[in-house]
Formats: structure tokens, C-alpha cells, sequence
């Protein structure tokens, strides 16, 4: 038992046990008769030898306890150890050998405060999350959804890389935009970017479509009003921005017409109207932008000095709608000009002069969900936040914006001219964004994924003859199974290899399915065909028609025919570009 629990025992209060002794300079516990003294611990010292007067010594340790003994210290003023003190109390007396126990003590008025505190502040945050909660049902509200069918995925995942097409049409609505050009517009994909986020979030790349890029728009399944569908029919050789509103084509038309054209498939897309230049660059409290000289254009009613402005409002979609004041007066410069707006204005949303300002953030988030029409798979406010958390993921420098590489139109004579695909250096650039290569300088994260794919073309090979696989179509252009087929026949002597018609569904990405014992087979058909270690499917054989195991080979949509490699560049194009980052002046 220690000494305060003995002090307790006998209803002393601990305080009053340890005395000083002046002789010592420690001090020292007093303690009942029962029990002996106990200086504070200190450092050890040596036991006393017990020369035989150890008896006597005890004998008048006794006789110094007696009454008479201590009246006379107390005479003489030699005793340096008061009496202990009982504890006044009105509680009885424990029973001998029983510990007291402690008297239970009420709860003090400043704990009911604090209780009291914490309630209400519990109350309060439900409070601020069921308000959180409407507000962001409000914002949902806001946001227009289409639903374009089978046109892009049904939902958003953060662990992929993911392609949103931005579109934004000409449709004259709202207040003061009916005096914008055609009024009587449809709404055509006035300007168009494929915004591509790297899976790793180190990069992301910004591709412009030119409104008059000549291209051919593909029959279009569109959702009607009463929820059936109709297939808009595709036109040949027309201008790109004609893929949308035209006909009643939706957005989800566009998007089939940009994998028509670049191969790359969207997901998903956002559209805006000319009232989302207005209220966003509002909300923020103006963009920064850069003139190498002055400026009035009597079409976009933009009039400006040369230097720095800040636009917002009207004058901020004057200035992105400017065309004959920059370069060579087409929509090719006038794209560089808007490229240089949209990285200003991702400056702006992301600067601290914004996210510290909570009037800002809601003017924001409110302007930007009144202008958004996106389709059903990230209809929702939490999904469109966690696009815009995944994109913040990806430093300016790396967001490089640029345009798809295109040569003037040979057979287009008219004052604006139209323009079509460079065949020489654009197929480069849609490759390196459908392998998710970067164009900007990156320090790649390293992924246990890319070292197993990796790991999968390693390895001995099978002869050609050996290879037994069967071919299917999953989203390549027609025909192409069989392409693949007889050019594996003819020209890499793989004997043992079959047409098995149309996958069960269309694949983005073309893919080789093995069972373990055909690893090597798989290797030397992928070294064949030039085949990635990610299209490499560890899996089971199936039965081919002669009812013997096989591989199975399913041609994606990034299929580029029979013999092309479908390894991903290590490295990208060099192209026209700026980056995020890059304070430009339009000129």
C-alpha cells in the first residue's frame, strides 16, 4: 500500500505527513504508530551494520514514542515533527484494515457549461451539414442534364485517365445575346476541346477542334422527348461544327464524331452557351489578358488598348468571340487566343485571391452549374466536384493546350477557308493522347501495374506455328478481324488462327486473353502484332472450332489495321503548344 493510500486509511490528510527535518535536509513521511517513516526516495545509500545494537536501538525508537517523551521534546524544542492533522469529516469511520473510499463528487457548474457547449456545437454542425447538403442539391438543380445514350460511360471513375469533350455552342440564349451573329442558331460546336487527364494526374493536354475542320459526321443514335431513339443520319465531308444542333444532332453526336476522327474515345462531355464566359469570368472578378495591340473590331464590339485588362462580363465574351483582329484573321488564331483566355481563367479560379473568398466560391459555383449541360453519367454535383478535384491533382506547367494539326482544305475556295486532317503529323498526337503520354517533361509516378504489364513480354516465345488464336471484332472498323486473320496466315505463318466474328461488346483498347500455359504464346503473338504489355489479359484458353484450347484476340477501337504496332510512343510529338502556366499576349 502506498503512503497515500495508508494516509487515507487512517482519515490523515497526505499533505500533512511529510515534514522537513532539519537535521537531514529531506523530507520525511509521518505515519501513524502502525507504520514506520519513509524519507522522500532518494539516491540509495548503504545499509547500516547491524553491530548487535540493533535491539537497544529499537528499544528507544519505543521509549522515545511514550507521552512523557514527547512532552519533554516539545519542552526542549527539539522536536522537529509535528503531529499530524486528521481531516475534519462528518463521514464514519471505515472499518479497521478496510481502505476509505473516495466521496463522490458532483458535477461542477462549468462541466454542465461545457456539456451544455458541446451539444449545441453538435447541433450546430448538423445544422451546417443539412444545409450543406440543400445547397448542394440547389447547385445539382442548376446543371442540365442529356442523356446521350450509348455515347460516352455511365459514370466517372478517379483511377483512370478519362477524355471530356468542352463544347461550346452558338446558341443565341439569355439576356443580351440574341445580337450575337446568327440569332437564329441551332447551336453549333462553336469551339470544341478534347480535354485529356493523364491516369497518373501529372498531365493533362487540351486539344482544339476547329469549328471548320472538314470531317465525316456518323450515323448518330439521339434520345427523343418521349424516350425513344432515332438515328440521325451521318454526312460526309462537312464541317466539324455541324455535328452538333444540325439535324437534331445532341452532343453525344459530336463526341462520336471526334472518335470518328481521332480515335480517341470520350467519356463524357460539358457544354456551354455564350452566358458562361459572362457569369464565370464575373464570379472571379475578371480574367487577366494580354494584348500586343490595340483592338477594335466592330463585329465583336471588343475595344481595347494594347497591355494588360482584366475582362469579365460582356467584354470577356467579346473578347474569346474576336476573330479578324488577331493573326491571319480565321478561326485558327482565334483559337490560340481563346487557349490563352481559358489557361488565364484556370489561373484565376485556382489562385488563393478565389478559394480564400467564400462569396467568390459560391458566386463560382453558382455560375458554373447555371451554365453546364453535361450528360447523365456525371450529372451530379459530388461527381462533377470530383472531376474538378482530380484535374486540380495536375500542375499548371503540365496542362498543355494545342490544336489538332491540320493543312488548309485544297478543294475549299471561299473566303473562310475550311481545313482537313494533317495525315503526316496528326496521327502522331492522337496516338500519344490515346496512350496517355505526355507532352510536357514529367517525372512519371511509378505504377506496380506498368511493372507487371511490363513483365508480361518477357519471356520465351513460341514459334509462329505454334500460336493458336481465334480473332474477334470489338469495336474496330469492319472487316478488320478478317484483315488481321489472313495477315497472320500469310505473312507471320500463324496456321492456327480463326475468324470468331463480332466480341460481345466493343473494347477501347484491343486485348490478348491467355491461360498461364500459353504465356509464351502470347508473347510472340503480341511481338507479332506489336502489342503493349497492357493488352496482355492473364486469364483461361477457350475452345476454338476444332474444340482445342486458344487465345482470344479482340480488336479495340484503337485498332490502326492489320501490321501496325499498337505500342504506345515513349515519347510525344513536338508540337505547337503553351501550357497553363504561360502568361501569353494575344496578337
Amino acid at each position: 500500500m502506498d503512503a497515500q493510500g495508508r494516509g487515507r486509511a487512517d482519515n490523515i490528510d497526505p499533505a500533512d505527513q511529510w515534514v522537513l527535518n532539519p537535521n537531514t535536509g529531506e523530507y520525511e513521511l509521518r505515519l501513524p504508530a502502525s507504520a514506520p517513516q519513509s524519507p522522500v526516495p532518494g539516491p540509495r545509500r548503504p545499509a547500516p551494520q547491524d553491530t548487535g545494537g540493533a535491539a537497544r536501538t529499537r528499544g528507544d525508537a519505543a521509549a522515545s514514542r511514550t507521552p512523557q517523551a514527547r512532552e519533554t521534546r516539545r519542552t526542549r524544542g527539539t522536536d522537529v515533527v509535528p503531529p499530524s492533522r486528521r481531516r475534519r469529516s462528518t463521514e464514519p469511520e471505515p472499518p479497521p484494515g478496510r481502505r476509505g473510499r473516495r466521496p463522490v463528487k458532483k458535477k461542477s457548474k462549468v462541466k454542465k457549461i461545457l456539456a451544455w457547449t458541446a451539444g449545441g456545437t453538435a447541433f450546430v454542425l448538423v445544422a451546417i451539414g443539412t444545409a450543406g447538403y440543400l445547397y448542394l442539391k440547389h447547385l445539382e438543380g442548376n446543371v442540365t442534364t442529356t442523356d446521350i445514350g450509348s455515347a460516352g460511360k455511365s459514370g466517372f471513375s478517379k483511377d483512370e485517365a478519362f477524355n471530356i469533350l468542352i463544347i461550346g455552342t452558338d446558341k443565341r440564349t439569355g439576356k443580351g445575346n440574341g445580337g450575337y451573329g446568327d440569332r437564329n442558331s441551332v447551336g453549333h460546336a462553336d469551339t470544341t476541346i478534347l480535354l485529356h487527364v493523364s491516369k497518373d494526374r501529372t498531365n493533362a493536354t487540351a486539344l482544339s477542334i476547329p469549328r471548320d475542320l472538314i470531317v465525316n459526321v456518323p450515323d448518330c443514335p439521339t434520345k427523343q422527348p418521349d424516350g425513344s431513339e432515332k438515328v440521325i443520319p451521318g454526312t460526309d465531308n462537312t464541317r466539324f461544327n455541324v455535328s452538333l444542333g444540325q439535324e437534331g444532332r445532341d452532343p453525344g453526336c459530336t463526341m462520336r464524331t471526334v472518335d470518328e476522327v481521332t480515335g480517341i474515345t470520350v467519356d463524357h462531355f460539358m457544354m456551354v452557351d455564350f452566358n458562361a464566359v459572362k457569369t464565370l469570368t464575373t464570379a472571379v472578378g475578371g480574367v487577366d489578358v494580354c494584348l500586343k495591340h490595340a483592338v477594335d473590331d466592330k463585329d465583336s464590339h471588343l475595344k481595347l488598348s494594347a497591355g494588360k485588362h482584366k475582362v469579365q462580363g460582356e467584354q470577356a465574351l467579346a473578347f474569346v468571340r474576336t476573330r479578324h483582329s488577331w493573326g491571319n484573321q480565321g478561326d485558327l488564331d482565334r483559337i490560340k487566343v481563346q487557349q490563352q483566355f481559358m489557361a488565364s481563367l484556370m489561373r484565376k479560379m485556382s489562385s488563393s485571391d478565389t478559394l480564400t473568398s467564400p462569396t467568390k466560391l459560391i458566386n463560382l459555383a453558382e455560375a458554373a452549374t447555371k451554365a453546364l449541360t453535361v450528360d447523365k453519367g456525371i450529372g451530379s454535383v459530388s461527381t462533377l466536384k470530383d472531376i474538378a478535384l482530380e484535374l486540380k491533382k495536375v500542375p499548371p506547367k503540365n496542362i498543355s493546350f494545342m490544336t489538332v494539326p491540320v493543312l488548309d482544305n485544297p478543294a475549299d475556295g471561299t473566303v473562310h477557308k475550311t481545313v482537313i486532317i494533317n495525315p503526316n503529323t496528326a496521327p502522331a498526337v492522337f496516338n500519344a493522347i490515346n496512350n496517355d503520354v505526355s507532352f510536357t517533361e514529367v517525372k512519371k509516378k511509378k505504377k506496380a501495374a506498368k511493372d507487371a504489364a511490363a513483365a508480361r513480354l518477357k519471356g520465351s516465345r513460341s514459334a509462329p506455328s505454334e500460336v493458336r488464336v481465334r480473332v474477334l471484332n470489338g469495336g474496330a472498323p469492319a472487316g478488320s478481324a478478317q484483315e488481321t486473320l489472313q495477315w497472320l496466315q500469310n505473312k507471320e505463318g500463324v496456321l492456327k488462327s480463326e475468324n470468331a466474328g463480332n466480341a460481345p461488346k466493343a473494347l477501347s483498347k484491343t486485348t490478348l486473353e491467355y491461360a498461364p500455359d500459353q504465356a509464351s504464346q502470347a508473347r510472340e503473338l503480341a511481338a507479332l502484332m506489336g502489342l503493349p504489355g497492357t493488352a496482355l489479359k492473364p486469364g483461361k484458353s477457350v475452345t476454338n472450332s476444332q474444340g482445342l484450347p486458344a487465345m482470344t484476340l479482340t480488336l479495340g477501337k484503337d485498332f490502326k489495321g492489320a501490321g501496325v504496332s499498337l505500342t504506345a510512343p515513349k515519347k510525344a510529338p513536338s508540337v505547337d503548344k503553351s501550357t497553363a502556366d504561360t502568361v501569353q499576349c494575344a496578337s
